[in-house]
């Protein structure tokens, strides 16, 4: 029986080599190529956002109330752009993160090839992302040059439930929001269908990290527990403040100050944020991961 993209993302994580196998059957049957999914020879309809409005974070903000609707459209298709930015810049981290813990595996082992198939997924996803982006008129937006630097350091270093640990965080995030991007009537359609695509086989990428990070505290200690609680919470704090670059409110027209004190403040995308971390939090709590140090990360960037 085929799962849908939901069922992966609820049932229970079990340690065997069936259910490795029953991810790696998956993705031979529930994958998508985006070169041919997505329309990419379709004009873009001028009236369309990039993403839901209520998910722009200036909505409900006393700006956004002054914004012709010509300047919306254009922040929320940078905002997605530059929220998938972010996920490429991430995507590179997550690959080798992975071939990392896979270098010694055994290679006829299901575990071993839905990694590696894990890895083509996100090389598809990345390359989707960026057309995207360029169809969309978008520039290249990147993370803080000090969060590229700690990331570097992060990506060479970290291993077990603090690499999979930082995975699963980056993914939940954008699951929730792209579940909602996808069936949005206002958002344009290279958006709805690369969302699409990218929450139906990360599904899977989730399923696999939550059973990863189990595996590998299945004996751990306590000081163990709380590091990688605090280190995933920091890179959690990183990836979320980073997602929406200042400059796409200057794309769109707007006082790059005054978008950046109204966006901090506007509690309606805080109370979203909060919202579409909810499993993730519950995972993490029952993980042993959700310490007091890593909740106030959390909060930080209100994701608790």
């Amino acid at each position: 029986m085929t799962l849908t993209a939901e069922q992966f993302r609820t049932t229970l994580d079990r340690d065997t080599e069936a259910e490795m196998s029953r991810l790696l059957a998956s993705s031979r049957t529930i994958s998508y190529d985006p070169q041919t999914e997505v329309d990419w020879d379709a004009p873009l309809d001028p009236a369309l956002h990039g993403l839901n409005p209520q998910w722009s974070t200036l909505y409900g903000t006393p700006l956004w109330e002054r914004m012709s609707h010509e300047q919306r459209v254009t922040l929320t298709r940078h905002e997605v752009g530059s929220i998938m930015s972010t996920g490429i810049w991430f995507e590179m981290m997550l690959q080798q993160l992975i071939l990392r813990d896979q270098y010694r595996a055994r290679y006829a082992d299901s575990e071993f090839q839905f990694a590696l198939t894990e890895i083509a997924d996100e090389c598809r996803h990345s390359l989707m992302f960026a057309r995207a982006c360029t169809l969309m008129d978008v520039p290249h937006y990147s993370p803080p040059r000090y969060v590229v630097e700690l990331a570097r350091g992060l990506k060479t270093v970290a291993t077990g439930e603090i690499a999979y640990g930082c995975i699963l965080v980056a993914e939940e995030i954008l699951d929730v929001m792209q579940r909602d991007w996808m069936r949005g009537e206002d958002v344009l359609p290279v958006v709805r269908t690369t969302s699409k695509i990218h929450v139906v086989e990360e599904a899977r990428h989730m399923k696999f990290a939550r059973h990863e990070i189990r595996e590998h505290l299945r004996e751990s200690g306590r000081f163990r527990r709380q590091v990688a609680a605090e280190v995933i919470a920091g890179s959690a704090r990183f990836i979320v403040s980073s997602m929406v670059n200042p400059g796409v409110y200057e794309a769109a027209g707007l006082d790059r100050e005054e978008a950046l004190a109204q966006a901090r403040a506007n509690t309606h995308h805080h109370n979203l944020m909060r919202m579409s971390c909810v499993h993730l939090m519950d995972f993490l709590s029952d993980a042993g991961l959700l310490t007091r140090p890593a909740m106030r990360h959390y909060r930080a960037v209100h994701m608790l």
